[in-house]
């Protein structure tokens, strides 16, 4: 039995996982195979001899049965002896009887397309060995083309020292990572120049949290080329939920760009289809059974790639290519988010006269903004803060310290007074003394639209609350063009969505979104923008923001 790395000699064999569920191990159907083969590239035409292909995660063969057959036919087209391709397949994994089926499936395929039956044997031993890919070297592996599914475990799933390992050789596993986050790391980073990955595998790496230091990855060096959706493929030989896209990466810089979707009615004859569509490189296409679109180039940002329809998705790398984004220096617009205290039971209050009159800042909260229009109940902040951003002295403010000391005993208990016991009646934020007054769009966290709500400089925000601040646009106009459906279409393709569709409105989410040059308005279009937002007309916002962004309409 072949032993992949002194690494894995270290990892208790009984830990092991044996069953396929364990293994994380979800087949793959023919069809599939076959159009992630020829979306690559890989195909009898060429002289497959002379490319090397890698399966990091074997299983039964599903892959390894497709690749045999297109090097057979490979080989008779270009007049070459079966053995040629000795070297052609690399093909692991960790499981024993995994690797005998595999064998036996490659030898039987062979000896079907009319090989001999002992070189047919000879063969598919050389391509299918025993080995974790992961703790691989580099070098057993380097690779003009890797391909397969990889197995679906969480990393706090897999015994301790064999998670210790892959963490060690994989950098992109942070976090609560699954492991297949480590395969396409590891086969990203064995591709020879211009070699290409082609997996099918959960697409949850585009947008979550331990996905990240993958997407830098291929951002920094890597040309993403196509994500094929198929969340409603029947993809696998069993049902499972894996929310599963086919993923095109290349080794090169990143050039044009595919994002591409499908419906139920989506199989073995539209995969043809789609893979004809794809080689012809013409543009964007509608079908009942998919769609999908070209892009000059992927996303660049790593923080989070966004969800939505092939022709949403085109349209907002075109805004990312025309337009700046919303907080930007050079106009001195900012997002933020209101003052988090720790304590509001203790800090907010609605008696005005519980302290010093100077000790009371009037706070914008949500339920303030429910109309459009601001309209304060009354909620003010017992605050602690000097304009000068330095806590108070309580001997100067008998009222507040009284109050203060009366919930003494609840404010020592949190955790910024245990760390700073002499600044034990602080917020958790400071106060910004000169936000209150400053003109400044308000947007409540969770909302199902987006709903920008103007504070002319009245009101301090409470951390449920998001504001932008800028010192060059209108903010009526900006309100109006942060009302429209392009606005929102930014925020809704990258926002996590609650159940019922709730979207969260949070400074990462408004940050995403790209805006004009608000010189470059004209004064139509401005005075549009402002009736709109006045009026919370979201039609009319949208319809002056599409002039504005020079755009025909916004697909759904």
């Amino acid at each position: 039995m072949d032993v992949a790395t002194p690494l894995l000699s270290d990892v208790n064999r009984r830990d092991l996982p044996t069953a396929p569920t364990e293994h994380g191990e979800v087949f793959t159907r023919r069809w599939v195979v076959n159009l992630i083969l020829d979306l690559l590239g890989y195909t009898a035409d060429k002289d497959l001899c002379d490319v090397k292909l890698v399966e990091p995660a074997c299983g039964s063969g599903a892959f390894l049965v497709a690749v045999a057959s297109r090097i057979s036919a490979s080989c008779r087209r270009h007049n070459r002896p079966l053995g040629d391709a000795f070297a052609a397949v690399r093909a692991l994994d960790l499981l024993a009887r995994n690797v005998q089926q595999s064998r036996a499936v490659v030898e039987r395929q062979l000896v079907g397309e009319g090989w001999p039956a002992a070189e047919a044997r000879q063969v598919a031993a050389a391509w299918v060995k025993q080995g974790d890919y992961l703790l691989q070297p580099q070098v057993d592996h380097r690779a003009d083309y890797v391909v397969g599914n990889p197995p679906y475990i969480r990393l706090e799933d897999v015994p301790g020292e064999r998670m210790a390992a892959y963490r060690s050789a994989c950098s992109t596993m942070g976090g609560r990572a699954d492991i297949y986050i480590g395969f396409y790391e590891v086969a990203l980073r064995s591709l020879n120049p211009d070699g290409r990955l082609g997996f099918i595998c959960a697409d949850r790496w585009m947008r979550n949290q331990y996905g990240r230091r993958l997407r830098q990855l291929v951002t920094s060096r890597f040309s993403m080329d196509l994500a094929l959706i198929m969340h409603d493929v029947d993809a696998f030989e069993d049902q499972v939920s894996a929310y599963p896209a086919i993923t095109l990466i290349s080794n090169r810089p990143q050039g044009r760009a595919v994002a591409a979707d499908t419906t139920r009615a989506f199989g073995s004859a539209q995969a043809i289809s789609f893979a004809d569509w794809y080689a012809k490189d013409t543009e964007s296409i509608t079908s009942p059974a998919f769609q999908a679109a070209r892009m000059p180039h992927w996303f660049p940002d790593e923080d989070s790639w966004p969800a939505a329809s092939p022709a949403r998705l085109a349209l907002l790398e075109e805004l990312t290519e025309r337009f700046r984004l919303l907080e930007d220096s050079q106009t001195g617009t900012r997002v933020g988010i209101g003052i988090a205290t720790g304590a509001d039971k203790v800090f907010l209050t609605e008696d005005g006269s519980l302290v010093e009159s100077d000790r009371l800042l009037p706070m914008a909260m949500v339920r303030d903004t429910t109309s459009g229009t601001l309209n304060w109940n009354g909620t003010y902040l017992v605050n602690p803060w000097t304009a000068e951003g330095d806590l108070v002295d309580l001997t100067a403010y008998p009222q507040l310290a009284a109050y203060l000391e009366n919930h003494g005993d609840a404010l020592r208990k949190r955790y910024v007074a245990v760390k700073q016991p002499q600044r034990w009646y602080k917020t958790i934020d400071k106060v910004d003394d000169g936000l209150t007054r400053r003109p400044k769009l308000l947007f409540p966290d969770m909302k199902l639209t987006i709903h920008p709500v103007l504070d002319e400089g009245a009101l301090y925000p409470h951390h449920n609350l998001y504001f932008i601040v800028s010192e060059a646009w209108d903010m009526c106009v900006l309100g109006g063009l942060l009302l429209s459906k392009v606005a929102e279409a930014f925020v809704e393709a990258y926002a996590v969505k609650m159940r019922g569709g709730t979207l969260r409105f949070q400074a990462q989410y408004l940050r995403k979104i790209r805006v004009p040059d608000p010189q470059a308005i004209s004064e139509g279009d401005q005075d549009a923008l402002r009736k709109a937002f006045d009026k919370r007309d979201v039609q009319a916002a949208t319809e002056a923001a599409l002039r504005v962004y020079g755009l025909a309409e916004l697909p759904d």
